[in-house]
């Protein structure tokens, strides 16, 4: 008897099935055929390829796809359990290469499989109206898929690029008493930044466990500042540094950077390092880093961000020229900042963290210290995530530091810690201690509060123990001790709340507004002025 063989397109042939040969099937099976394959490769790919393709590429891209489902549940673990290690990975130099590599392969394998999907479908036995349609989802997903691989890949390398411009190929730095502290230095520079005398100081004091955080301003006008145990400036200056009115704390980075580079072998911005001994000495404290940002760079970041959003206590002036320098005194303000719920953009931003004219130094060390918080607080993941290009771009034209790159990913897991915790304040000047005390500073007095405001922060009520930003109104007096400083523990000194009222009208009532203060500056009455902004030193992020 001789044996009947079916021939291929026989009813009943295997070769008959719609999903891998389409040929004999009808037009809504096919359109649907096209659908389905699409949607396996872009939820489950290479299983496009198992049930109508090429099985042998099939099978290895699926191995490759369940070898990424298992990594991304590894890496959701280590999120849950262990955030700082990842985050070190991410951002750590060679971590983070590798990563990148990993991903661009993973959107190319990716983008190969949707047109080998493409070539199954074979879009010529389709009917003519849905061909276009179906290149059109296909494409979709493509982008989707694929393209956010590759998106994420150019973010990670972007980041990659900013964290090696920015910080330090160094050792990784250890806590002291439990805490890292950073110098931030703020000023003026060119695109050298060698040299520069800083227009502010402040260490941000974290807890390497908790995350709370402390602020502490340095008034640049501090004289006499005291360098720490082994710093090379204090062979030089063993009393501190004091050689007259113009040793202020601002200047030991020029004069360093001028006379004393070769104390500091090795160092690559030695007036930076030597600012950083000067502010420990004087604090008490051990600072470990700092981190130094271009006062006219800075607006670029602000923009890249948004802007951002506070709720200023008075006017504040964007000074014109000085036209008397003895006075100190300028000319017509260009423009004005208004009291009250602001949404400043970078120029304004700077120049209400800049400006001082018509009030001291104090108020505008409380001022940057808002617009410090204002950007921690506002710098959420999903600005991070639309605006991450010209953000990391911004800082390497803003920001230097010798923080140590292979360390960056925990501490940037202690900033989303301290994130959504209050933040202490302390400010050498007023309003913790007199206007008078950088003239004449006590240091044992000056430990004694650093160390007072540091064990609030780590107190279990910390919230009720915060040092205040807030200024005195016009014509208050500061309280006074035997050295002549505000001597009130920072457990009873009132949180810097958004709890105050912008001083937007004059004492009768009349609105404050900029042809009123301009007006007053045109009839040279200064006085009037710095009555009615007076307030301005208060400031509070929202």
């Amino acid at each position: 008897m001789t044996t009947m063989h079916k021939s291929p397109n026989q009813p009943g042939s295997a070769l008959t099935d719609p999903v891998r040969y389409p040929s004999g099937a009808t037009a809504p099976v096919r359109t649907k055929r096209a659908f389905v394959l699409v949607l396996l490769t872009l939820f489950i790919p290479g299983s496009a390829q198992i049930v109508a393709g090429d099985r042998k590429l099939g099978r290895a891209a699926l191995r490759v796809t369940l070898t990424v489902w298992a990594l991304a549940l590894v890496t959701i673990f280590i999120a849950l359990v262990n955030r700082t290690m990842l985050l070190s990975i991410v951002t750590h130099p060679v971590g983070s290469l590798v990563i990148i590599v990993v991903l661009v392969a993973l959107a190319l394998g990716w983008a190969y499989l949707f047109l080998n999907t493409l070539r199954i479908i074979r879009p010529t036995l389709l009917a003519p109206g849905m061909r276009p349609i179906i290149a059109v989802v296909l494409t979709l997903a493509t982008v989707l898929a694929s393209g956010s691989l590759g998106y994420i890949a150019y973010v990670l390398n972007v980041s990659r690029n900013a964290i090696g411009s920015i910080f330090d190929a160094g050792p990784a730095i250890d806590p002291v008493d439990g805490r890292y502290n950073f110098l931030m230095m703020g000023g003026d520079a060119g695109d050298d930044r060698t040299g520069r005398r800083p227009d502010s100081l402040s260490v941000i004091s974290v807890d390497a466990k908790t995350g709370e955080s402390a602020i502490i301003s340095v008034p640049r006008n501090l004289q006499n500042a005291q360098f720490s145990e082994g710093s090379p400036m204090r062979k030089i200056y063993p009393d501190g540094y004091n050689c007259g009115d113009e040793c202020l704390i601002n200047a030991v980075n020029t004069e360093v950077t001028n006379n004393y580079k070769d104390l500091y072998p090795g160092v690559a911005d030695p007036g930076a390092q030597a600012t950083l001994e000067a502010v420990s000495g004087t604090l008490g404290i051990t600072v470990q880093a700092y981190v130094l940002v271009d006062m006219d760079g800075f607006a670029r970041l602000i923009d890249a961000m948004g802007g951002i959003r506070i709720k200023a206590g008075g006017w504040v002036p964007i000074s014109g020229p000085v036209t008397d320098e003895a006075n100190g005194i300028h000319g017509m303000p260009d423009g004005w900042i208004p009291a009250g719920d602001q949404h400043l953009d970078g120029f304004h931003a700077l120049w209400y963290g800049r400006s001082r004219e018509f009030v001291d130094d104090y108020a505008r060390i409380a001022r940057q210290q808002c617009v410090q918080q204002a950007m921690l607080k506002q710098l959420d993941p999903a600005t991070l995530l639309t605006k991450f290009e010209d953000i990391a771009n911004a800082g390497t034209k803003v920001v230097d530091s010798n923080i140590s790159s292979g360390q960056l990913g925990s501490f940037v897991d202690l900033a989303l810690k301290s994130k959504n915790q209050p933040v202490k304040r302390l400010t050498i000047g007023p309003p913790d201690f007199d206007a008078s005390f950088s003239t004449v500073p006590d240091f044992d007095l000056i430990h004694a509060k650093v160390q007072e405001t540091l064990a609030s922060s780590r107190s279990p009520k910390a919230d009720d123990a915060v040092v205040s930003n807030d200024r005195p109104a016009a014509g208050t007096i500061v309280a006074a001790g035997p050295t002549g400083t505000s001597l009130l523990p920072a457990s009873q000194l009132p949180s810097p709340s958004a709890d105050f009222t912008p001083v937007t009208t004059t004492p009768d009532g009349t609105p404050i507004t900029i042809e009123l203060l301009n007006g007053l500056k045109a009839q040279g009455d200064e006085q009037g002025i710095r009555d009615l902004v007076a307030t301005n030193g208060q400031c509070a992020p929202l």
